[in-house]
């Protein structure tokens, strides 16, 4: 889902470009008066033009950070608990947070917490993520669940809820 602050930013931008082309067509408008209002339009198509390359950009950040997420062994326990949603919210925190939006790092560094992103916050979720290691060779293998689909080398197999 795009960023509506921003996409609602661009529109706004561009209506004003817009209307101020519009203007610069009247035939009254000359001298002075035409080189602010053409400065105006010029200045409007540019921060229109910022805001779309900004969305686009952070389209492409959030996609690659919810790829990366959703392949951590953390995304065993939220997809069990159905927290896409919370998922989804971090994503968008953390991408603005990364350009360097103060309010959204503190926001993202919350929803880290929740999401076990950290080993702190895992340990208070009482995860444990298990090293491939720990078992003997002659131990059982790992059962995946029969609805998940993943693969046996998926590195979110390993995550397993201390009680």
């Amino acid at each position: 889902m795009d960023d509506v602050v921003l996409t609602t930013r661009r529109d706004m931008a561009l209506r004003k470009a817009d209307d101020l082309e519009l203007a610069l067509l009247e035939p009254n408008l000359q001298g002075r008066a035409k080189a602010t209002a053409e400065k105006k339009a010029d200045a409007a198509r540019e921060a229109a033009l910022i805001l779309t390359k900004q969305l686009e950009a952070q389209q492409a950040n959030e996609y690659q950070l919810w790829k990366e997420l959703w392949s951590t062994p953390q995304a065993v326990m939220w997809q069990q608990m159905s927290w896409t949603r919370e998922v989804a919210q971090y994503v968008r925190w953390k991408c603005r947070a990364e350009v360097g939006d103060l309010d959204a790092a503190k926001e993202a560094r919350q929803l880290a917490d929740r999401l076990g992103l950290t080993p702190l916050a895992m340990l208070r979720l009482r995860w444990k993520i298990a090293a491939d290691t720990d078992a003997p060779a002659t131990a059982r293998p790992r059962r995946k669940p029969a609805s998940s689909g993943r693969r046996p080398d998926d590195p979110r197999a390993a995550l397993h809820l201390v009680e």
